[in-house]
């Protein structure tokens, strides 16, 4: 932060408010928590603004991660 490089961010709530989204088809598969398997990586990550969860899984149903065997894990921050 002291050399100006930071330009936002903010403290992710624990893990155990996470929600796992993954899409298999037509079907959004949801389960609580983090990713399970260990051979998970971050591969990046994005603030949204939007009313509640329900809105937050289903931007989340149509991130290109969402499928193809991968998933997006949607987790809020402390406000």
């Amino acid at each position: 932060m002291r050399a100006g490089r930071v330009t936002g961010g903010a403290r992710l709530r624990p893990s155990t408010d996470a929600t796992t989204v993954r899409v298999r088809g037509d079907e959004v598969l949801l389960s609580d928590g983090p990713f399970a398997e260990t051979k998970e990586y971050l591969a990046g990550i994005a603030f949204i603004d939007v009313a509640d969860l329900d809105e937050a899984i289903a931007l989340a149903a149509k991130h290109p991660a969402a499928s193809d065997g991968g998933s997006v894990e949607v987790r809020p921050v402390w406000e």
